[in-house]
């Protein structure tokens, strides 16, 4: 009777010396792609979409409290923004290609986005960020007609703005962890 109490005795013991999975935290990103013009450009959100190069652009209407809003962080996981605003942000992928974010206060997708599968993976230094939907796997960076580089998930058929998939450069996108807090009260 004695021996049967040892391993249910043991057992919070043995949780609690178990490994622990590695925090999923917010974060930023940037592209890699060496002797590139996007290597080592921030992803910016601008406009519902994604940028490598540019500036964050982000809302806030509450005057002082307001987080900084310059730079775009990812919620944990990748899924959504890492926002104040009531209902947050989703990330997903429009029906042309483009990584794209909701408005707002609004939980509206176009028919035909994919909201996923996008995956964080933890790494030494840096973590790593991609979209496993499609039949494809990350992202790629299409030029625009400003300095800007538009980002796409790396499909073939994707509706680009100067309208040449062969003109796009896939890249690493590199997540480097963020602070807890909110980033932005909303991306616009």
């Amino acid at each position: 009777m004695k021996f049967s109490m040892v391993p249910s005795l043991l057992l919070p013991l043995l949780a609690a010396a178990a490994p622990v999975a590695p925090e999923n935290p917010p974060f930023s990103v940037m592209a890699t792609r060496s002797a590139s013009p996007i290597h080592f450009l921030p992803m910016t959100a601008s406009g519902q979409k994604f940028y490598l190069g540019g500036e964050t652009t982000s809302y806030c209407p509450i005057g002082e409290g307001c987080p900084p809003g310059n730079q775009t962080v990812f919620a944990p996981g990748g899924y959504g923004m890492n926002v104040m605003v009531p209902g947050g942000q989703q990330v997903y992928v429009d029906p042309k290609g483009a990584l794209s974010f909701t408005q707002a206060h609004s939980a509206y997708i176009p028919e035909g986005s994919a909201v996923g599968p996008f995956n964080y993976k933890p790494g030494e230094n840096w973590g790593y960020y991609t979209f496993d939907g499609w039949g494809t796997s990350g992202f790629m960076a299409c030029p625009t007609e400003d300095y800007r580089w538009q980002v796409f998930a790396a499909v073939q058929n994707a509706t680009v703005p100067k309208g040449n998939v062969a003109e796009c450069l896939g890249f690493n996108a590199l997540a480097n962890t963020a602070p807890k807090e909110a980033a932005a009260w909303q991306y616009v």
